[in-house]
Formats: structure tokens, C-alpha cells, sequence
């Protein structure tokens, strides 16, 4: 698997990551989603430079020109909940993307055990296209396995892209071992560990609550 790391070179994202983690900033709901939503911008428009493209022609008021344009067919799949603002910034990059949902959620058997659920698929055909996996953290990297497995019934992807703003070395190493070899992962920035109850340290907490408020646990 091919690792995209963002912040291994300085750029604008550095403000948007220091404040999403700032426990003071992210308070505010609606700039905690809107920078997801601009490091979706980043990540889709780094993700851009390997797509396939191919020439064609344009007509402008003054004459032609031969213009290379994407040609992959792409379907974007986020993970409810916290993925939606992840999916805006990179379907504000890829306009002509198909979309897809799919829930995925910590099932807490006690204080620390837990299993991921997923419930809820609305897809497109996924054969022969090109597949964005967008989900802001990567934890354990259980959910993002899960979610593989539930897709696969809707088809074989030619290509797989994973986005995710923030990434523990461990759940990196779990995708690793459980996705095909054709998979890119563009994360902005990877902290070192996991704490004994699968949240990355030292993170930013559970980005879905702090995008659309607190939930009740199942």
C-alpha cells in the first residue's frame, strides 16, 4: 500500500489540522466541519495527480485545444457519520463523482471491548471503478476493514484510494495487511498510538460528535 502523508511537508493544512485538534477551537461545530471539509480539498486535489486522464479537445471563443481530463470513473464512499464533511471537500474537487454511504460504529460490549457495526449501505456498482474511502479518523483501522468487506458484493474496484485526516500507526499497519496491493492511503497527519480504548493519542477526540453533537452509545 502506498502511504500519501500530508504533513511530511509544511503547507496551509498545518492550521486547519492544529485546529481541529485545539480543544478550545473545535468547540465550534461548523469550523470543525468546514476544515474536514477544506483537508478533503487538500487530499482530493493531491489524490488528483494519479488519476488517468485523457486529451480532449475543447472549443474556446478564439479556437481548440487538446485538454487532458480525468477519465476514471469514481465513486465516493464515506462512513456515517463523521465522514460527511470529508466527503463535501473531496465531491467539491470531483463534481462528477458517483457517491456512496455506509454506516460504521462502535458496538461497546463493556468499557473497553468493542465491535464495529455496520448497518446501512446505499451504493452504486463499485466494478471496474475507481473507489475513495473517506473517513476523518483512522483508529484502529477495523471499520475501514468492515466497510471493505460489506462493499464487496457491489463489485471489484480497479483502484482504491483511502482518505483520512488523522491516522495511528497501528490502524496503518491493520489496513496494510487487509486491503489489496492496488491501495493508496492520503492521510494529513499520523500520531504515534492508540490508548487502551482504540482512540488515537493524541488526536482530537471522536470527530463525529464534534461535528454534529453527542450521541447515545449502543
Amino acid at each position: 500500500m502506498k502511504i500519501h502523508h500530508l504533513l511530511e511537508n509544511n503547507s496551509v493544512a498545518n492550521t486547519f489540522i492544529a485546529e481541529l485538534r485545539s480543544a478550545d477551537i473545535q468547540q465550534d461545530r461548523m469550523r470543525f466541519r468546514k476544515n474536514i471539509e477544506r483537508i478533503g480539498e487538500i487530499l482530493g486535489y493531491e489524490l488528483s495527480k494519479k488519476l488517468n486522464y485523457e486529451a480532449e479537445e475543447i472549443k474556446t471563443p478564439l479556437g481548440k485545444i487538446s485538454q487532458p481530463l480525468p477519465s476514471d470513473e469514481l465513486v465516493i464512499c464515506s462512513i456515517l457519520r463523521a465522514g460527511l464533511p470529508l466527503h463535501n471537500g473531496l465531491l467539491n474537487y470531483f463534481d462528477k463523482a458517483d457517491n456512496s454511504f455506509i454506516s460504521a460504529y462502535r458496538h461497546h460490549i463493556n468499557e473497553r471491548d468493542f465491535e464495529i457495526m455496520v448497518e446501512y449501505l446505499a451504493s452504486p456498482s463499485l466494478e471496474g471503478k475507481t473507489l475513495i474511502l473517506a473517513d476523518p479518523m483512522l483508529a484502529t483501522g477495523r471499520s475501514f476493514v468492515n466497510v471493505l468487506e460489506a462493499l464487496k458484493k457491489l463489485g471489484t474496484p480497479k483502484k482504491i484510494h483511502i482518505v483520512a485526516v488523522i491516522g495511528a500507526k497501528e490502524g496503518i499497519k491493520f489496513i496494510e495487511e487487509h486491503f489489496p496491493e492496488n491501495t493508496s492511503l492520503w492521510i494529513a497527519t499520523i500520531d504515534e498510538k492508540l490508548n487502551d480504548k482504540g482512540y488515537i493519542i493524541p488526536g482530537l477526540g471522536d470527530a463525529g460528535d464534534l461535528c454534529f453533537g453527542t450521541k447515545i452509545q449502543h
